[in-house]
């Protein structure tokens, strides 16, 4: 950029396993979805460009293979939810077109066999009268049965890990459910290893078996759900569980919130912790250091110098167990 370097995504770091889901969770523009595209190897470039690190997918480096072999991990193994549906289908091929392309692309399939295998994938999503609606073009379709359609093409071809970004965005409360609830009985149904990236911890608390927190680019904390929301160490952690909603505090009481703005990642300095200046925990040494990670307990992983874990629980921080 013409004003300087920006890390979008600066030293994230985390692993998944086979049928596991994970969470990247944080507050809008902390990198969550350009750490996403990184994955997929889909970053704009310009502007975009991935400098360093590595991405390991079933022990090869993703970042050392060829744009060719790409293009067959690319929704053939790995495969991708973006927010939007509308704005991903192409407007002018029908449904079964754009379900038949991958699966042709990617299993080899004849057109016929791509058209019945569009017709199953319609139905193990549940979407009512899939004959009639396999010819139907996207605009037909409500925002719920778009991503409904989104869903299918991502697992069109049973991929090993499937990325999930803002899958519930812009659809109604009741569609959303649905939506997770198939998404889960899926993962189950074929082992798939998924990543959610969401802004709403209440998706995270019901379907997520692992956290990432991330802020201005970094990981700030990484742990087991229930860890997480239980014991969390991190003060950014700490205040977006206190920001949700809670039934068992009274009405009267105040929504907490985190004070100040997000970083200009621009400006953002490299010697000290990202959060410290919305931060009420900070000390000196956060001023003249960048943390590392630490360890908390059994996959729990904290960068952090302080431990608030007295003063969050004295405050009534926690969010106590799922």
């Amino acid at each position: 950029m013409a004003e300087g370097e920006l890390r979008a995504v600066d030293g994230l770091s985390y692993y998944l396993r086979k049928g596991e889901s994970l969470a990247i969770v944080g507050e809008s523009a902390c990198g969550k979805s350009v750490s996403a595209m990184s994955v997929m190897r889909l970053i704009p470039y310009p502007p975009g460009i991935i400098v360093g690190g590595e991405i390991i997918f079933k022990g090869q480096n993703l970042l050392k293979i060829s744009e060719e072999e790409m293009r067959h991990i690319r929704g053939g193994q790995i495969a991708m939810i973006f927010q939007e549906p509308s704005t991903s289908l192409n407007p002018v091929l029908t449904i079964s077109r754009q379900l038949g392309e991958s699966l042709e692309l990617h299993r080899g399939l004849d057109k016929s066999a791509a058209t019945a295998e569009a017709l199953n994938l319609l139905k193990l999503v549940g979407i009512p009268d899939a004959e009639k609606r396999l010819n139907d073009y996207p605009h037909q379709f409500s925002g719920g049965m778009q991503q409904r359609v989104m869903i299918a093409m991502a697992l069109s071809c049973n991929p090993a890990l499937l990325i999930a970004d803002e899958p519930t965005t812009s659809i109604d409360v009741t569609v959303q459910a649905q939506l997770l609830e198939l998404i889960d009985k899926l993962r189950s149904q074929f082992g798939t290893a998924i990543i959610i990236i969401t802004h709403n911890l209440g998706i995270v608390a019901r379907y997520v078996d692992r956290v990432v927190v991330m802020y201005a680019g970094q990981l700030m904390e990484t742990g087991p759900t229930d860890v997480i929301y239980a014991e969390p160490r991190h003060p950014y952690t700490i205040g977006l569980l206190a920001s949700v909603p809670r039934l068992d505090l009274p009405r009267s009481r105040k929504l907490s919130v985190i004070e100040g703005l997000p970083p200009n990642l621009i400006r953002l300095a490299k010697d000290r912790c990202a959060f410290l200046p919305r931060c009420k925990y900070a000390i000196g040494r956060c001023n003249e250091e960048k943390p590392v990670l630490e360890k908390a307990g059994e996959e729990h992983y904290f960068a952090c110098f302080v431990d608030v874990r007295k003063q969050s629980e004295s405050e009534g921080l926690t969010s106590g167990k799922r």
